[in-house]
């Protein structure tokens, strides 16, 4: 079965019939729908592999990521892939361990099966120069976090806001001692969030005091432990900011077993907007990050560094390397309000 025999059922050239399976082209709606039909009829399935040779290109996006069970990263993940399906492009995800230890055989896999770009999404390889130089050789490539050097086209939220935010708004409700619990201090973005919430006390002219400040690890039962050593030193905070929602929840689930009401003598803000969010008891207020958003615009970046020029490092014809940074906002609900009396 060919192109040709479809083209010979539907009663067009197939080059036409090229057109159609390829969405290149200018086709009059009937003869799509008729070759369409013929595909259909017939069962036609195109060689991808001698489409590639044919095209130079496999129409095909590789995705380098952390474990996707993470509601956060599967948020990535559904934004890239629905994204490059409405480009007509196939996507092929490898997963890394939490160490991205073995990031060079998903690289490796992803290079012979001749991908025409990569999108990386493994906050575990941020600080990785050996990843980094195997990216900057290879595919043009689009990173949802940090490499080394100063040639990758980089595409993430507003991880600054994502904390100024949150802290100025218990301190427009009147709180002097919030306290934080934060992400593996090994992560940027635990350290982005921390420097954050420096300023944002300072702004208010308050001084910096590390005993508010405990590690949470991105995890609920870490939180849940942070937050009692936390109020075991001072029981005077009135207001805790976590860097993910997750770790909220760890937070809210200590003060309820320390017998404190929230908002009424805690608040309790989060990030991320996970969907878990609008559920908590309190509602959580918190603060939208866009995950699926940010894949999307991965894709539509490595589409257009691809369409300037395939055969070029990842920024593309020489050009210089993107930093899009995507806005954040507040989420408002039930579990933050003014200091207590």
């Amino acid at each position: 079965m060919s192109i040709k025999d479809v083209a010979a059922r539907s009663g067009v050239a197939f080059q036409t019939v090229s057109k159609v399976l390829n969405g290149k082209g200018s086709v009059t709606p009937a003869t799509r729908e008729r070759i369409l039909a013929a595909v259909a009829e017939l069962g036609y399935v195109p060689d991808a592999q001698a489409r590639s040779v044919r095209t130079r290109t496999t129409a095909t996006i590789g995705v380098i990521t952390i474990d996707f069970s993470n509601t956060t990263i599967a948020q990535h993940v559904v934004g890239i892939e629905r994204e490059a399906r409405r480009h007509n492009r196939d996507v092929i995800i490898t997963s890394v361990d939490e160490q991205g230890s073995d990031c060079e055989r998903s690289l490796r896999i992803l290079r012979e099966r001749r991908v025409d770009g990569i999108i990386v999404n493994a906050p575990a390889v941020e600080d990785r120069e050996d990843i980094a130089e195997l990216l900057r050789t290879g595919p043009p490539t689009v990173s949802l976090h940090h490499l080394p050097g100063d040639h990758h086209t980089l595409v993430h939220s507003d991880g600054k806001a994502s904390a100024l935010l949150p802290v100025r708004h218990l301190l427009g409700l009147g709180h002097r001692r919030i306290a934080m619990v934060t992400g593996w201090s090994a992560r940027r973005i635990s350290h982005v969030r921390h420097q954050a919430y420096v300023q944002a006390l300072e702004e208010a002219g308050i001084d910096y005091d590390p005993a508010l400040v405990e590690e949470g690890r991105w995890d609920v039962d870490e939180a849940y432990r942070a937050t009692h050593r936390l109020f075991d030193r001072s029981g005077d905070i009135t207001a805790v900011f976590a860097q993910n929602d997750q770790m909220a929840i760890g937070v809210l689930s200590a003060l309820h077993d320390r017998g404190l009401r929230v908002p009424a003598d805690c608040s309790v803000i989060g990030c991320d907007d996970i969907p878990i969010a609008t559920q908590t008891i309190p509602p959580l207020t918190t603060v939208r990050v866009p995950f699926y958003e940010a894949g999307e615009t991965a894709v539509r970046v490595l589409l257009d560094l691809l369409a300037r020029d395939t055969s070029q490092p990842s920024t593309g014809s020489g050009q210089a390397p993107r930093d899009v940074v995507l806005p954040v906002h507040m989420v408002y609900r039930s579990s933050t309000g003014p200091v207590p009396e």
